[in-house]
């Protein structure tokens, strides 16, 4: 496949379209109760790279959709992520002061704001979801496959169970599938349900979604693998948040069980897994074959 993106400016320009519309979607930060208003703003605007967005993106086009089409869907994926973050950070989990540069919310707002704008976050995506499938008068049987989707991939079947595990593994001596089952279901299920729901919503025919989904499946778990090398290797400088953390809290990662050149090894193999499955779908796949290389490649 020849490559004729600029995936730079394909991100900046889709991320700068997400933030807009995150924008107007959110409540305003003088709209009373204003503290849970701004505590929900203070931690989606705090930057980040996008990239559950951006794969329902991708994911549409990959369809023959297009961005327009699936945009409060996008942005209902950076609320749950978002929230995930804000719940992530508290003192009863991860307990981290900093995130993507700045205090983290329940630093600035305290404890209780922090849970309840974690909880509002992914309220409002729900509904998000559901305007999105009414906007584009789909059939409706698409907005319940969106929303098992999107629901599955951030409960106890994906990212929360992912979560509980991680907890439960601390300074434990874990076997090599636990630490896939965390990283499957903590980190890769929301990304493999980003870009699945982008090609769901546009009802996409099976020789699309199965190669997008194995795709999905391998740069969600080397983005998790290249985040557990991130915190060995990088700084509070790189990474928005403070490095080390994870031997700090004895958790389990891919470095720490399989080591550094193996982990390395092990992320652009995967990588190398979900541009060939990309290969069966044709152009539209274009970004997301540079993507794959951006996300083993990246330094934060």
């Amino acid at each position: 496949m020849t490559l004729t993106v600029d995936l730079a400016r394909y991100l900046a320009e889709r991320r700068e379209a997400v933030d807009q519309a995150l924008d107007r979607a959110l409540p305003s930060a003088d709209r009373y109760p204003k503290t849970i208003h701004e505590s929900m703003r203070y931690s989606v605007f705090a930057g980040g790279k996008r990239l559950r967005p951006i794969l329902v993106i991708a994911g549409a086009e990959a369809a023959g959709g297009s961005m327009a089409e699936v945009m409060p869907t996008a942005c209902a994926m950076e609320l749950v992520h978002t929230y995930s973050l804000i719940h992530d950070d508290l003192p009863a989990m991860d307990d981290d002061d900093f995130r993507r540069g700045r205090p983290t919310n329940h630093k600035v707002f305290g404890e209780a704001v922090a849970i309840l704008a974690g909880d509002a976050l992914l309220t409002l995506a729900f509904r998000l979801i559901a305007e999105n499938c009414a906007a584009n008068g789909r059939d409706p049987s698409l907005l319940r496959d969106v929303l098992i989707e999107i629901a599955d991939a951030a409960g106890t079947e994906g990212m929360i169970g992912g979560q509980v595990v991680d907890l439960e593994s601390e300074g434990q001596k874990v076997l090599p599938e636990t630490l896939e089952y965390i990283h499957t279901h903590k980190t890769q299920a929301l990304i493999r349900a980003s870009l699945r729901a982008g090609a769901l919503l546009m009802n996409a025919p099976s020789r699309v979604l199965a190669p997008l989904t194995r795709a999905a499946e391998c740069l969600g778990l080397a983005f998790q693998i290249v985040d557990d090398i991130l915190d060995v290797e990088g700084s509070l400088e790189q990474l928005g948040k403070s490095a080390g953390s994870d031997q700090r809290k004895q958790k389990a990662t891919y470095p720490e069980i399989f080591g550094l050149e193996v982990s390395k090894l092990r992320a652009r193999e995967l990588a190398e897994e979900a541009k060939a499955a990309l290969a069966m779908i044709g152009p539209r796949v274009e970004p997301l074959v540079l993507l794959a290389d951006f996300i083993v490649e990246r330094k934060s």
